[in-house]
């Protein structure tokens, strides 16, 4: 690290240690409604695309994906078709229809449209909220999953530039596990359930204020920093 990130992080290390296995206790209450309202709003209300996925069904005391593939690795949240991206819509109406064939159907976000993410473990997403709340510094929504990543929502564009940025601060960017989601990706969106794990939900929900999202520049100080301790911690515990 640099001098410069290394000082920043003396300054508030002291509130970050207040994190760590409890931040999980931060999430809010979710807003209510079923698939469609939620899929609807995201729409609607952020004009975020937004696609239908596979789905979660019940079977011999499991659940199982709708895919029908007893090895799925995202059972429930994952794209049903080859081309969905071009499935995606942003109208309000075109959500109801196709929820309303499948109800049941998982929320899929595909980024690089009206947004990235910043993709980090929950330990590391923790530990750089802290951060960047004790430095007011800009933040737009935040989702977790129930595999324990964390994804920041910023700008457009991040995936082409963040490896120069983590280069900035002095590391290197495959010793860190950080990474953009950008074209061709797309992410499950709260309230989606993954089958085995539970579901996805927001950390910091999308409201008015945190409509105008940060740029990947502005965050990547507290995530770089938050992913390499969380790295260097799991090195000691021998993991």
């Amino acid at each position: 690290m640099t001098a410069r990130v290394e000082r920043d992080v003396e300054e508030t290390i002291g509130v970050e240690e207040t994190i760590g296995a409890t931040g999980t206790a931060q999430i809010p209450r979710q807003r209510g409604g079923g698939l469609l309202d939620h899929a609807v709003r995201y729409a609607e209300e952020r004009h975020w695309d937004v696609f239908p996925g596979t789905w979660l069904e019940a079977a011999d005391g499991r659940e199982h994906c709708s895919c029908g593939d007893a090895e799925c690795e995202r059972p429930g949240a994952h794209a049903t078709r080859a081309d969905w991206a071009n499935q995606a819509t942003g109208s309000a109406t075109a959500a109801r229809r196709l929820w309303g064939k499948h109800p049941k159907a998982s929320i899929l976000l595909p980024t690089g449209r009206t947004f990235d993410v910043l993709d980090l473990p929950e330990s590391a997403g923790f530990l750089a909220l802290a951060r960047l709340e004790r430095m007011e510094l800009p933040l737009g929504p935040v989702s977790c999953t129930p595999d324990r990543r964390m994804f920041f929502f910023v700008l457009p564009g991040a995936s082409a530039k963040l490896p120069d940025l983590i280069r900035g601060l002095g590391w290197s960017p495959s010793a860190l596990d950080l990474i953009a989601r950008g074209e061709g990706h797309y992410i499950a969106a709260p309230p989606t359930r993954v089958g085995g794990w539970g579901a996805v939900q927001w950390v910091r929900p999308p409201t008015e204020s945190n409509r105008w999202l940060p740029d990947a520049e502005e965050l990547i100080n507290p995530l770089a920093y938050a992913c390499g301790r969380d790295a260097a911690d799991a090195r000691a515990r021998g993991l």
